[in-house]
């Protein structure tokens, strides 16, 4: 590598591990994912000395790979999960609050049919309970649709026994932006945090856990000393030493075609029996999904198989039928893993989207389950253990009144659409958000891979910009570059061997 700018990232990076090798930390989080990102945040606004440690990117597993709302849940109601959907429904709110730029409100509609299980009457009384749950204070109010007024807003949808819809609100987010910009918050307040150094091993001495971790830049171990440890780990939570979680892990794909093939003005709900899947306006795209599926596979990348795709296609088929959405017209997706609190019974479906916060050895805390919404619930509850553990007297939690970021970063701005490709925005996340391959940019800082069609195209000039922001020479510049298209060119052609129909290229 050639000598990086003055304004060093790498030498941020080694001051930042230091200190974890130096310091005694209060808290270590095992995670850097939207739990993790929580945690940190949290407790280091209420004066604690913390440490994050993540074994690969940011966000880089269930946290970017997630449907991108932020919801209480509206199918939980029917399964009796008044708490759940209460507590979800009160987050969704405080995260419009905390990060308006993170939280667009996005209406959903919801066709109903003649002697189904979702009747009309049903779902009418459910998203007025909806909003109630909300504090009477949804994102938008809910209504009633007929059957006209079904087909005005949804000129393509089937003619088949359609009887009208419901029409509620939740919220649109950017999953990965969230966590970054929860550990830039986090970061802030003092929080020292570290991408690919990931967790090996610890053991408890004299009340201290005496961690170690590696740093896969350098190659070198490194040990952080810490009071307490809490791993947010997600799908990976019990494979970690000393974990005592039981997770059931199950599957959900996702699907993006071009919005110019589906034009919906809201989200739309299509069912299938039971099951309920979405259709997502999302800028000029539409993200359909999501499947839910246990899963035993690999953990680093879920596939996207041939029946998943089978499955989300035929639902749209049977609501949009006139819109003809074939393989040929998927321009990206993704797969990403649930890490479900263990309920060997039932469908994936039906399992609760709860949490738990257990202390399996002393010091030692798993935080298990939940999703997105409910992040920053979740790591209050786990810092107030924590407190507690600590015998300290300490600030309340503030995370539900503190911006997440400065107000003059984000008036005005809406981040739940991928940005337009510039030199400044690339440079930004390698100086600011601890970006150091072209992956990092690519999917979890922009979205542009799964949002640009011409994602090869931009490519060489977004690691252009990377090598003058990292010092990369130029064997560094064309080695990055080469596995992000090696990546793009095994998605496409695992998916043009597994199904008959080619996906759409980028060219």
């Amino acid at each position: 590598m050639r000598d990086p700018p003055e304004d060093n990232p790498h030498q941020r990076r080694q001051q930042a591990l230091g200190r974890l090798g130096e310091d005694l930390l209060d808290v270590l989080v095992l995670g850097g994912g939207i739990v993790g990102s929580g945690v940190a945040r949290d407790a280091a606004m209420r004066g604690l000395r913390v440490g994050l440690v993540e074994q690969s990117d940011f966000a880089s597993g269930t946290s970017s790979r997630s449907s991108h709302l932020l919801h209480g849940g509206l199918r939980y109601l029917a399964q009796g999960y008044l708490r759940l959907v209460h507590e979800a429904s009160m987050e969704k709110r405080v995260i419009h609050r905390i990060a308006p730029h993170l939280a667009d409100p996005l209406a959903f509609v919801f066709p109903t049919r003649p002697g189904w299980a979702w009747a009309k009457w049903k779902l009418s009384v459910g998203v007025r309970l909806y909003d109630l749950l909300c504090g009477r204070r949804n994102l938008g109010a809910s209504s009633t649709l007929g059957r006209r007024e079904v087909y005005d807003l949804l000129p393509g949808l089937t003619r088949n026994d359609i009887t009208g819809a419901v029409r509620y609100y939740d919220g649109l987010t950017n999953d990965a932006r969230l966590v970054i910009d929860t550990i830039r918050s986090a970061a802030s307040h003092g929080a020292i945090v570290a991408n690919y150094c990931g967790f090996l091993d610890a053991e408890l001495q004299g009340g201290l856990w005496r961690c170690r971790a590696r740093d896969d830049v350098a190659g070198n171990e490194i040990e952080i000393r810490a009071r307490q440890v809490v791993n947010a780990t997600g799908p990976w939570s019990d494979r970690i030493p000393h974990s005592h979680t039981r997770l059931r892990l199950t599957k959900g794909v996702h699907l993006v075609i071009d919005r110019r093939r589906l034009p919906i003005p809201d989200a739309v709900v299509l069912t299938e029996g039971s099951r309920i899947l979405f259709a997502i306006p999302w800028g000029e795209r539409v993200i359909l999904g999501t499947t839910d599926t246990d899963y035993d596979g690999p953990m680093e990348s879920p596939s996207c198989d041939d029946d998943d795709i089978d499955y989300i296609l035929d639902v749209l088929a049977v609501a949009f039928p006139e819109a003809g959405i074939s393989r040929a017209d998927v321009i990206g997706f993704w797969a990403g893993l649930r890490p479900l609190v263990a309920d060997r019974h039932g469908n994936p479906s039906d399992i609760s989207r709860r949490h738990e916060i257990t202390m399996g050895e002393p010091g030692w805390w798993d935080v298990t389950g939940g999703k997105l919404t409910t992040y920053r619930l979740m790591a209050e509850q786990t810092v107030d253990q924590v407190v507690r553990a600590l015998g300290r007297q300490s600030p309340p939690c503030r995370t539900a009144e503190e911006p997440l970021l400065p107000a003059a970063e984000t008036e005005g701005l809406s981040a739940v659409i991928p940005p337009p490709v510039t030199e400044r925005a690339v440079k930004h996340y390698c100086h600011n958000e601890w970006a150091r391959h072209l992956h990092d940019v690519m999917i979890r800082r922009t979205y542009w891979h799964h949002y640009r069609a011409d994602r090869q195209e931009i490519a060489p000039s977004v690691a252009g910009w990377m090598a003058e922001a990292l010092g990369w020479d130029p064997a560094t510049t064309a080695a990055e570059l080469a596995t992000y298209i090696a990546a793009v060119r095994e998605e496409t052609l695992r998916f043009a061997m597994t199904h008959p129909t080619k996906l759409q290229t980028d060219h």
